[in-house]
């Protein structure tokens, strides 16, 4: 999967561009607080930030919340947070927050990569590159059509319809159930868009 990440050496002029193109695309409105790429003042100048998987919020997080998967991407169990707001204490990066639910939250899970930020910096030092995956099937169960509805509500009947709409071919069905190849996806979310049966899901919360 992909998230955007800052070429070493490179120099920010603090323009705020990549922090507008980010706000404006999802809210339609120039707010810092509304983007997922800061600019933080370092000794060494200034800088666009996201998360860096330096592991510190997990280090201090006493509820066990925040745990690294096998990706290396640091991901957060809401149903094991407590709210208690030490993991955005101990981030230097501001890269992680407490939502509207007092549950903390990596800024990176909003990013969907759309590369906004990185065609409006100035300087070019933003790109993307890959991550953990985000678009998910929620189904597992291998019944056919009918026996499948019969069980669970949101079962795959394996319509293919994903399998169809995927131009980079990371989608099939197999056994009546939807398989993903993350190292194939591009986390673009069509299949989720176009799932009829709500299936496969944004775990972001941005699609679906």
């Amino acid at each position: 999967m992909k998230r955007l990440a800052v070429k070493k050496g490179s120099t920010c002029m603090a323009c705020l561009e990549c922090v507008r193109a980010c706000s404006m695309s999802f809210y339609k409105v120039f707010d810092p607080g509304k983007s997922c790429i800061q600019i933080v003042e370092k000794k060494s100048g200034v800088k666009p930030m996201t998360c860096v998987q330096c592991g510190k919020c997990a280090q201090a997080c006493e509820a066990g919340a925040i745990t690294q998967n096998a990706k290396g991407v640091y991901m957060v169990n809401k149903k094991l947070c407590t709210g208690c707001g030490k993991c955005v204490e101990n981030c230097k990066f501001d890269a992680i927050f407490l939502n509207e639910n007092g549950v903390a939250q990596v800024i990176e899970e909003k990013c969907i990569a759309c590369g906004k930020c990185v065609r409006e910096c100035p300087q070019n030092i933003i790109h993307i590159h890959a991550c953990d995956n985000f678009i998910v099937v929620k189904c597992s169960n291998k019944d056919k059509g009918k026996d499948a509805r019969s069980v669970c509500p949101v079962s795959c009947l394996g319509c293919g319809i994903c399998e169809r709409i995927c131009t980079a071919e990371a989608v099939h069905v197999v056994d009546n159930c939807a398989v993903i190849q993350e190292e194939y996806c591009l986390g673009c979310g069509m299949c989720a868009v176009k799932c009829p049966r709500n299936v496969i899901l944004d775990k972001r919360g941005v699609l679906t």
